[in-house]
């Protein structure tokens, strides 16, 4: 009889609860990643440095034509054993796979972020970032001050879409073993042949993260859109 309704009940849906926290989880640390690498090598690319430039580039060649399950297989087979045995021991112990995978996903996203910041940076004219410097501004202060709080406006729609690529791509990581919500109805469906309700409940969890991200991304992209008016 077709109801989802019970898959969500006793273990199975503690494993369903499970998978759901773990993919939010990954979102989170593999997003906080992707900014962090993305607006460092944005604000390098802006520096104007030949080797700067050309390792931003590269960089983002790379992680933009390899596939993302390769690197994430890299990652978590070849990255992890170059590590100390102790280090190996203890990540294995502690869930590697979780944090091998969100690095992997964060890296590789952090090539788009950071395309998207330099169109966000390229908006903003540079009649400002010479005033600032006439005003005695370093290069960092005029990028904090001025440039990036503009990029990030400007650049806004561009980031919750790579957000729901971040979000999207955790699925991925069932390839390592690591218990999100694809690896989690994954092991449901196998144990219970329920294929249909138990993808369909995945489905509609993925549907709901992904319109609560472009909602929010909305609301912010209004705010700061409402903000600059005023400004």
């Amino acid at each position: 009889m077709f109801n989802p309704a019970n898959l969500l009940q006793g273990e199975n849906g503690t494993i369903i609860a499970n998978g759901m926290i773990a993919s939010v989880e990954l979102t989170v640390l593999a997003w906080l990643v992707a900014f962090g690498v993305g607006l460092g090598l944005a604000v390098l690319r802006a520096m104007h440095t030949r080797a700067g430039t050309a390792f931003v580039a590269v960089y983002v060649a790379y992680h933009r034509n390899v596939p993302l399950l390769v690197q994430i297989l890299f990652w978590y087979f070849g990255i992890s054993g170059l590590l100390p045995g102790a280090m190996q021991q203890w990540l294995n112990g502690h869930g590697g796979g979780f944090f091998s995978g969100a690095i992997a996903i964060g890296l590789c996203l952090a090539a788009f972020v950071s395309e998207d910041l330099r169109s966000g940076m390229r908006s903003v004219s540079s009649g400002q970032r010479e005033a600032a410097r006439s005003l005695g501004l370093t290069f960092f202060q005029t990028m904090r001050d001025i440039v990036i709080p503009q990029a990030l406006r400007n650049a806004m729609p561009a980031l919750v879409n790579s957000t729901l690529l971040i979000f999207k791509n955790t699925s991925l990581l069932m390839a390592i073993g690591v218990t999100e919500m694809t690896y989690a109805s994954r092991m449901i469906e196998a144990q219970t042949f329920r294929t249909l309700e138990v993808f369909l409940i995945a489905t509609a969890f993925y549907l709901m993260v992904s319109l609560v991200i472009m909602v929010g991304g909305h609301a912010l992209e209004r705010h700061y859109r409402i903000a600059g008016r005023r400004a």
